[in-house]
């Protein structure tokens, strides 16, 4: 792995516990703050739309910065919101403090992947966008297992303090290991969101929102799933998410070798499975151990789909990478809002937790789709070799172009 990649993961280690913790001490959040689960589930979604909303916009405001002092930048806010999470007095404050926890959230993965893919041939870009998103993975064997120990041991406060912790260090490897070099910076604005007026973009995006988006309709609410209908003790769970996380990273480098032999066939095939998985989890989530073994296969499949879909979304928009990428990742988190959302939704309207499983499956037929017209299309336009991902194509003003690295 290249330093600067191992860099990379290890700040999506911690970007990815502050994420996905939250589901771990869930119950334990709503008793201390006097809300319900459905509530308090809505952190997630909050965390998910600041993602979308923020993303875009600092992409473009750290756009003409050297990368490394972007990434840090980034990571700079990432330690405040956490900080402000651990401090936070009650739901509305806890809520906003997410919210700017989020916003570093899109633009560091978006940046992170561009500068992962720019490190190696095209043909293992997807792998090398995998390796980066390992440490997002690992962040659910370790850092979510761990969090959540913590959260239940110390109080979900502790948490939070731990995460902003881990990004403190992060950020001692972004200064150490990514270089502090300048790219091109964009073409110009028009130019770059000219890139959204390609309808492969939008469905690479779409995409993206419901393949990722139905496993959030069961993740939000594993916890209560596993105590309530698995029959599991609080202490229980602990060891379950890391098994879960042990599928997640395995996924996610097997989705990475998968999606570089083929692309959107790997897709397909993942698609598939989630909704066959999540058909079975209906089941087996009734017999614990049956559903420990379905939500480690649950787990591979789940961040099998991550390289793929980023990489699918920088391939169709390699005019404006960073901005493209930078999109998909607040598309992964639209997606990740629309599950809670959805979960919460169908609780709320008096469904039992064993009925999630079932929604999560409808969305990702939604995204098994999409994924076969965006198919169509591609065999309908002609296919132009495209220019490696990390290079961008400026237009002068005689309209010839030249290529910047990232």
């Amino acid at each position: 792995m290249p330093l600067p990649i191992l860099a990379l993961a290890l700040s999506a280690f911690a970007i990815g516990t502050t994420e996905f913790v939250i589901m771990g001490i869930l119950p334990d959040v709503a008793h201390a703050l006097s809300v319900s689960i459905p509530s308090a589930g809505m952190l997630v979604s909050g965390y998910a739309l600041g993602v979308a909303i923020g993303a875009p916009l600092l992409a473009m405001l750290t756009s003409r910065m050297p990368r490394q002092r972007a990434l840090l930048l980034l990571m700079g806010i990432f330690i405040v919101g956490n900080v402000l999470c651990a401090v936070a007095p009650g739901y509305t404050s806890l809520m906003i403090a997410r919210v700017i926890t989020s916003f570093a959230h899109g633009s560091f993965f978006g940046i992170g992947s561009v500068v992962a893919a720019s490190l190696v041939p095209q043909q293992k870009r997807a792998s090398a966008v995998a390796l980066m998103f390992t440490g997002l993975a690992l962040a659910n064997v370790l850092g979510v297992p761990l969090g959540t120990a913590i959260g239940q041991t110390m109080g979900w406060r502790a948490a939070f303090w731990a995460v902003a912790a881990t990004g403190v260090v992060a950020a001692i490897a972004l200064v150490a290991l990514v270089p502090d070099r300048h790219d091109a910076g964009p073409l110009n604005l028009a130019h770059e969101v000219g890139v959204l007026k390609q309808p492969q973009v939008w469905l690479a995006l779409l995409m993206t929102v419901f393949g990722f988006g139905g496993v959030f309709v069961v993740f939000t609410y594993i916890t209560p799933i596993l105590e309530q209908i698995s029959g599991f003790t609080p202490h229980a769970i602990t060891p379950i998410l890391v098994l879960f996380g042990i599928g997640l990273a395995i996924g996610n480098a097997v989705g990475g070798k998968l999606a570089d032999r083929g692309l959107m066939r790997a897709l397909t095939g993942v698609f598939i499975a989630l909704i066959v998985i999540m058909a079975v989890l209906t089941k087996t989530m009734h017999h614990p151990v049956a559903a420990v073994v379905t939500i480690f296969v649950w787990g591979l499949a789940a961040f099998a789909t991550i390289p793929g879909l980023q990489t699918r979304v920088m391939s169709k928009a390699t005019i404006a990478p960073n901005l493209t990428a930078t999109l998909n990742i607040g598309a992964f988190n639209v997606g990740n809002a629309m599950g809670a959302w959805l979960g919460g939704a169908t609780l709320a309207h008096g469904h039992s937790l064993d009925t999630l499983p079932w929604v999560a499956a409808l969305v990702t037929v939604a995204a098994l789709g999409l994924t076969a017209f965006s198919i169509r299309l591609d065999r309908r336009i002609p296919q132009v070799s495209e220019p490696a991902i990390g290079a961008g194509v400026a237009r002068s003003s005689t309209n010839q172009t030249t290529s910047h690295p990232v």
